[in-house]
């Protein structure tokens, strides 16, 4: 029935970006979804001269994006712009040309919806069903809002891009051109368990009940944290990154999402990362449904999930108990992201708890984490009054509600014990303690 406005619409990635005129605002699709082949030839109509004074949006921009429309010698043509960073564009905001927006990350789609002007979207999407709608697939985040808040909307299909449920569809009557490239799409696998994030790990899992909504980061101590769970029952998947440790759980039967308040028995999310594997696991699965961040995210939306868990990671944290997860060696290092989102969202469901986990050192032990005040510049991912659980090796304790003096002997008790008795010296030279 659709086929014959598929094929009007069906080009080369040449001609499509035809579409995208000088002076134009362009988002792309998120990390897996970047549209390799219309990237590239957005990179070579402007080395050719015929595009120019261009704005690019990325989140979380992986290798597509980073040797096409990102590289430095398009930075005189391109304006590139970044809500989440990456090793891809980091350099580029360290040389001062790439440009990097504060946000929550739930508010990126009303971004996009008030406070720009989008004229053109591109990302990767699924081959087209018999009712005509492609899926946004593993990324789904702000694209949706963008796809249909823009003057014109690009995709490329890949039939490795799985099919995913929720509200992650677009019709092809909202599409202006399409493009086919078949390629694998980018995987992001998991580094080996620390000793550390064991032990990390297993003591978060200790304190989830059964039955709960679990949100878990991304990095090795929520990697350990999902691998001591495996003898919980009947958890539930309220989240933003659908992580290969989530999936194992629910092909072990230890997340069910029977007891969810909200979306039973579905397991709810923004986007995936991990393997091949995962991928196809998600692919057409009716008990996978991927949501914009502007639902999955918001705090409003994630307490209503009872006994809501989220378990994230962060760089360093101050004797006042505020967290800088994203502010690294004197630059933005990443982003927001959904960190603080869910931080509030879990704090305020009924029996919920977060969690904030980070080893007690860096630079193999020459470096506390746990950290008087935080240098100059450095910014706040998650306030001090947010803060509920703060997680070491060598223990977790519960901030929430306690006094700025019982929060930093708190925090010592947590630090690396080499550490321990300077931390001491400087609240008191703080006035602290």
């Amino acid at each position: 029935m659709y086929s014959v406005e598929y094929n009007k619409k069906l080009t080369n990635p040449d001609q499509a970006v035809e579409l995208v005129e000088s002076g134009n605002t362009m988002v792309h699709g998120v990390a897996n979804c970047e549209p390799p082949a219309l990237l590239e030839a957005v990179a070579r109509r402007v080395r050719g001269g015929k595009l120019s004074d261009l704005k690019v949006y990325s989140l979380h921009p992986i290798q597509h994006a980073a040797n096409t429309v990102l590289t430095p010698d398009l930075n005189d043509r391109i304006a590139s712009y970044s809500w989440f960073l990456t090793a891809s564009d980091r350099e580029l905001v360290k040389a001062g040309i790439d440009f990097f927006i504060p946000n929550e990350l739930h508010h990126v789609p009303r971004l996009c919806r008030e406070f720009m002007n989008i004229d053109v979207t591109m990302t990767t999407v699924s081959p087209m069903d018999k009712a005509g709608f492609f899926s946004f697939g593993v990324a789904n985040l702000h694209i949706p809002i963008a796809a249909r808040h823009c003057k014109r909307l690009i995709v490329e299909v890949n039939p490795n891009m799985p099919r995913v449920f929720g509200d992650s569809f677009v019709h092809i009557s909202e599409i202006d051109a399409i493009v086919v490239n078949e390629v694998e799409l980018p995987e992001i696998l998991s580094a080996p368990l620390e000793p550390e994030s064991e032990i990390i790990g297993r003591r978060i899992a200790e304190m989830i009940p059964d039955g709960a909504t679990i949100q878990i980061g991304v990095g090795g101590i929520p990697d350990a944290v999902t691998k001591y769970l495996e003898n919980h029952k009947d958890l539930g998947i309220h989240t933003e990154i659908l992580t290969p440790g989530m999936i194992d759980l629910v092909k072990k039967g230890v997340i069910n999402g029977k007891r969810k308040s909200i979306h039973p028995r579905k397991h709810i999310f923004t986007g995936v990362i991990g393997h091949k594997e995962s991928y196809e696991f998600v692919n057409d699965n009716p008990s996978m449904e991927s949501y914009p961040v502007c639902y999955t995210n918001d705090p409003r939306v994630i307490a209503q999930n009872e006994n809501m868990i989220s378990v994230n990671s962060t760089i360093e944290v101050d004797l006042t108990g505020q967290c800088n997860s994203e502010f690294l060696a004197g630059m933005e290092f990443s982003g927001t992201g959904g960190q603080l989102d869910f931080v509030r969202g879990a704090f305020e469901s009924k029996g919920g708890k977060s969690f904030i986990a980070f080893y007690s050192t860096a630079k193999k032990g020459e470096i506390s984490r746990i950290v008087p005040q935080f240098e100059p510049g450095a910014v706040v991912t998650t306030p001090r009054m947010d803060v509920h659980y703060l997680a070491t090796e060598y223990g977790i304790v519960n901030l929430m509600g306690k006094s700025t003096h019982d929060r930093a002997l708190d925090l010592i008790s947590i630090a690396h014990p080499k550490f321990r008795d300077d931390l001491l010296n400087e609240a008191k030279k703080l006035r602290i303690i």
